[in-house]
């Protein structure tokens, strides 16, 4: 059963590689975004999507460890 779970994993990932990597293609045009007076330079679109998505992908589960730890020491500090 643990091999059919990792196998479902790999194909998962694999998928969800792929179509970030036909996104990325597919989205070549070059455009500038700016903010609050900072502006980048023109990058693909797909770059600026890609970055996007690894920032969440590291900002998210770093916040529920995040929460985690203060809600462990909330249940200590209780018992």
């Amino acid at each position: 059963m643990r091999g059919v779970k990792r196998v479902f994993a790999v194909l998962i990932v694999l998928i969800i590689a792929f179509g970030v990597l036909a996104f990325a293609l597919e989205n070549q045009q070059k455009t500038a975004l700016s903010f609050v007076g900072w502006a980048t330079p023109s990058l693909p679109v797909s770059l600026f999507i890609v970055v996007a998505l690894i920032i969440g992908l590291l900002v998210g589960p770093a916040l529920f460890l995040l929460s985690g730890l203060k809600n462990s020491r909330r249940i200590r500090h209780k018992v």
